[in-house]
């Protein structure tokens, strides 16, 4: 996965693989939804558990740090968070490539609830 990172990313080569796991964690753990409105925009609804609202914003915040093309939303829905991940232009191909590893992490619940779209 760390092949598409560009080179505008300052987290440490060592650390890209757990800051992926991390990731992909909270996708297998708590995506319902992932869509893509533009494409430049991805939206992801995470369920509303109270440690995932804090875990999406230290996440983001620090993913922001490192990366500072993506620009991260994170906010209430009825469904539980919405996480908004918006990249210009010249750093679509790294929001396809989140888009693409969030819908290969994600897996459907056994309760049936949410949905997985790419």
């Amino acid at each position: 996965m760390t092949t598409w990172v560009p080179d505008s990313c300052t987290l440490p080569t060592a650390a890209r693989p757990l800051r992926v796991a991390e990731f992909d964690s909270l996708f297998t753990q708590h995506l319902m939804n992932v869509s893509r409105p533009d494409r430049l925009r991805l939206e992801m609804v995470l369920d509303g558990e109270p440690v995932v609202d804090q875990a999406v914003r230290d996440l983001a915040a620090r993913e922001s740090g490192c990366c500072s093309f993506f620009t991260f939303t994170v906010s209430p829905c009825p469904e539980g968070i919405r996480l908004d991940i918006a990249v210009d232009t010249a750093h679509e191909a790294v929001l396809d490539a989140l888009q693409t590893r969030a819908a290969a992490a994600a897996v459907p619940r056994p309760d049936g609830e949410g949905s997985r779209s790419a």
